[in-house]
């Protein structure tokens, strides 16, 4: 496991239930606003403790392949989804868009 990686899982581990995150504000948080795609890598492997379906991207779509399980465990947080299948971010971003 690398640094950036557990810095990102603690990060997202602050996200409360309800709210979502995305990668590149992951990114941000963890001081290098580059490292979108290390968020990303750093949730695909991510232990169990860290609420991965909390993560999407800045448009609000879901992790490919997973978006089944993943809008499943958000809907049953309350997160409401608009008609294109995407969190309403507006709504539901944990830090603001």
């Amino acid at each position: 496991m690398s640094a950036a990686f557990a810095m990102i899982w603690d990060l997202a581990r602050q996200c409360p239930p309800g709210r979502v995150v995305s990668y590149g504000q992951l990114a941000r948080l963890a001081g290098n606003p580059r490292w979108s795609r290390v968020a990303g890598y750093a949730m695909h492997g991510c232990p169990a403790d860290v609420p991965w379906h909390r993560v999407v991207n800045r448009e609000g779509r879901l992790c490919p392949g997973s978006e089944e399980r993943q809008r499943q465990l958000l809907e049953a947080e309350g997160v409401a989804f608009t008609g294109e299948g995407y969190v309403d971010l507006k709504e539901f971003s944990w830090l603001g868009m």
